[in-house]
């Protein structure tokens, strides 16, 4: 069964002299549930306007992306602004945590917004744990290393049970081994919670380490693994 289904994207951008660019010029793929999916390309490839399109932040020009059942086209915003609250997760290459809440508040924070029904002080402990931080659940940010705060924030997206999380460039600000952990708690992620991951890179150290890898180049899709 497929997470995702999107065919047809095309997304077009106005430049400055008037003329239009398409950043996207058909994109046709299927991203399977509960797995991790890799959009790979160099800067300006397009990966990231794909990713913002998938992930309801941004809309298409033209085409249909298809999460589970939601046709995103046939969303009113603030139907989707419930599926981004509910049902995704997001990693960013800037962190983004906030700075003057610890690694637990964080989280908590995470959990408030996606109005989470269940008890939050255990899924906290629980996702901290499960990213290696049980121990530096009470430290700041600034108490912290990137790799970790990078892993402060996956907890916090995948606190509230989202169906997927996508994640732009998630190592690009980390180090090899910060970023193979991180990689490697996407894997266990996978795996152990059933989630569906999609996430841009444009690290070939990376790239075999997903399920299913699109390659993308100038707008399109030219290869896939």
């Amino acid at each position: 069964m497929n997470m995702i289904t999107a065919r047809g994207i095309k997304r077009c951008f106005t430049v400055g002299n008037g003329e239009p660019f398409y950043a996207l010029k058909g994109i046709d793929l299927d991203i399977p549930e509960g797995k991790l999916a890799i959009l790979k390309g160099r800067s300006g490839s397009g990966k990231t306007t794909l990713l913002n399109i998938l992930s309801a932040l941004d809309e298409a020009t033209e085409g249909q992306v298809i999460i589970e059942d939601h046709d995103l086209s046939e969303m009113a915003v603030p139907e989707r602004e419930k599926l981004r609250r509910y049902d995704i997760g997001f990693v960013f290459q800037s962190v983004a945590l906030i700075p003057i809440m610890n690694a637990y508040e964080n989280v908590d924070f995470g959990l408030r917004l996606a109005e989470y029904e269940g008890n939050r002080d255990s899924r906290i402990r629980e996702v901290l744990e499960m990213v290696g931080l049980s121990s530096r659940m009470f430290h700041m940010p600034n108490q912290m290393s990137g790799g970790e705060q990078q892993r402060v924030a996956i907890a916090r997206a995948v606190a509230h049970k989202p169906r997927v999380i996508f994640a732009d460039e998630p190592t690009g600000a980390l180090d090899t081994a910060s970023g193979l952990n991180v990689m490697k708690l996407f894997k266990d992620l996978v795996a152990k919670e059933g989630i569906t991951i999609v996430m841009t890179t444009h690290d070939p150290n990376l790239m075999e380490l997903g399920d299913v890898v699109f390659e993308i180049e100038d707008g399109e899709i030219i290869g896939k693994a």
